[in-house]
């Protein structure tokens, strides 16, 4: 029997794992996860009943496969949840599905909504073109906004940055306003420093055009009307947070008899003299032991991947060792209210604000996002009815100011921040908070990213090694991609082929990741 030795536990390595042992009795399949929890970046920390996502997870995708995957681990809902049915909101049911008032594995409907925070005042995300939002913005502003547009529209830049990117689809004014600042506080970095990949990937086929026909789309009841991904109106979202999907996936795999062993950092990889992988080396409770195997499927980061290998080509350690990411940091924090008032027509518990995320545009403060878990789930709160449970989130860099401060000071000033925000009137509103930590969790795209086709190349030249998911890439996937490089790897794996084009080339492809067709 052959043995697939697989590093993480985060969705594209578990996707992996399931997909081996479902499909073949043929392999033997072990796991090595770092940490003592499953689900990588996706998992969910349960603080005293109280749920967190760390980095909130819209489960969304154009990909049947993908969609068939999550309903077969996680049924779609058969009745409306707790505080649909509470306030008489409706969202999608499927006939005979799982009712989550009675069961916990079950895949909710949520309605969408993400906002921008920018001077005190909420802006829809995408803009979307209302009266609202001229309000917001100002009469003038908005002229402004608007021949700024039509010069971008007119005198197209070349897209050699991030910066460009942005322009040619919002025009000047609106960049400066909402991407310009946002986009250094995520990355640490101005946008014309960073290659426009980025934005081709995560903001898509997303402009002020595509906003226009998504409205006349409306408008005009426009039948197989073509949903951009960041203006779709509902998500599915697991019932526990996204945590549970993964956690019942590695319960799934080890069902079949695949083996995780948590707490196991892998240090080394071994390769041969003829550049093909024997093994590698993990580290738990101090011990180190070397395990043999026939694959690798490798979801850590390529910077730590390439550094445990043997005789790499110093042309190649330097690129890997050169890949710059982002970390994250987030304060859940637990309030009995706030101070946002809810000006929009969604009914809420407690008629709070009913966003899932909030964009925060303020130069004032180092926050970049909040989460309101409230509204991605309400089994996500211990006390819906009495708490508002958020999550504040930082990027930042391991071992900068920022992530080497203490819990309690790192909790403290983003505690003032909300204050300073006007979230909350003062800091002893807070009835408890709690701090998380992530590694990597954004691979960046500057630095010697611009060389990583030639990273990729030389690691497609050791046959058995297959690189999987947003670390495992240096791609800003989102899970279904990660997923899907996944699916790629096991039939490559079960058909013999050691070819690696159609995994790296997820995610790639314009028309795969732009538009879907909404009935």
């Amino acid at each position: 029997m052959k043995k697939v030795l697989i590093i993480g536990a985060g969705p594209a390595g578990l996707t992996a794992a399931y997909e081996l042992k479902d499909k073949s009795d043929e392999y033997e399949v072990i796991v090595f996860e770092e940490s003592d929890c499953i689900g990588g970046i996706s998992k969910t920390v349960n603080y005293k009943g109280n749920r967190m996502d760390m980095g909130g997870h819209r489960f969304f995708s154009k990909i049947p496969e993908v969609n068939e995957w999550w309903e077969k681990m996680m049924p779609t809902q058969g009745a409306m949840p707790y505080d649909d049915v509470l306030l008489n909101r409706q969202s999608t049911v499927v006939p005979g599905g799982p009712d989550p008032e009675k069961e916990d594995r079950v895949m909710l409907r949520r309605n969408r909504l993400s906002r921008i925070f920018f001077n005190s005042k909420f802006f829809d995300y995408p803009i979307s073109l209302k009266f609202e939002t001229i309000k917001n913005m100002g009469f003038g502003t908005t002229i402004v906004v608007g021949f700024s547009y039509i010069k971008s529209m007119l005198f197209k830049r070349e897209e050699k940055t991030l910066e460009d990117f942005y322009i040619n689809r919002f025009g000047k004014k609106l960049y400066s306003m909402f991407f310009e600042n946002y986009t250094e506080n995520l990355w640490g970095r101005h946008p014309s420093e960073i290659s426009p990949e980025w934005g081709a990937q995560r903001v898509k086929g997303l402009s002020i055009l595509a906003v226009i026909k998504d409205i006349l789309g409306k408008i005009f009841n426009k039948k197989n009307r073509k949903v951009e991904t960041s203006l779709i109106e509902e998500f599915a979202y697991p019932k526990l947070g996204p945590g549970q999907l993964w956690e019942l996936a590695a319960m799934e795999f080890e069902k079949k008899g695949g083996t995780i062993i948590k707490n196991a950092k892998v240090t080394r990889i071994i390769k041969d003299e003829n550049n093909l992988i024997t093994g590698l080396v993990y580290e738990k409770d101090g011990q180190e032991t070397e395990v043999a195997g026939d694959y690798i499927i490798s979801s850590m980061p390529v910077k730590d991947l390439v550094a445990g290998m043997n005789n790499v080509p110093e042309k190649y350690s330097a690129i890997a060792q050169g890949l710059p990411y982002r970390d994250y940091m987030t304060v859940g924090v637990l309030v009995k209210k706030l101070k946002l008032k809810n000006e929009t027509k969604t009914k809420t518990i407690g008629n709070i604000v009913p966003d899932n995320w909030v964009y925060v545009h303020d130069k004032k403060v180092a926050m970049g996002r909040f989460q309101i878990y409230n509204n991605w789930s309400p089994y996500m709160v211990k006390n819906i009815g009495e708490n508002i449970w958020l999550g504040l989130e930082y990027f930042c860099n391991e071992g900068d100011k920022m992530w080497s401060m203490s819990d309690e000071d790192f909790g403290a000033m983003a505690v003032s921040e909300m204050v300073k925000m006007g979230l909350i009137d003062n800091e002893s509103e807070v009835l408890d908070r709690h701090v998380e930590r992530v590694k990597k969790a954004y691979p960046a795209y500057f630095d010697t990213y611009e060389n990583m086709d030639e990273l990729k190349d030389y690691l497609n030249t050791i046959p058995n090694l297959f690189c999987v998911g947003r670390n495992g890439q240096h791609r800003y996937n989102n899970i279904d991609h990660s997923m899907c490089t996944s699916f790629e790897t096991v039939k490559n794996i079960l058909s013999g082929d050691m070819t690696k084009d159609n995994i790296w080339n997820v995610n790639t492809e314009k028309e795969y990741h732009e538009e879907k067709q909404s009935n």
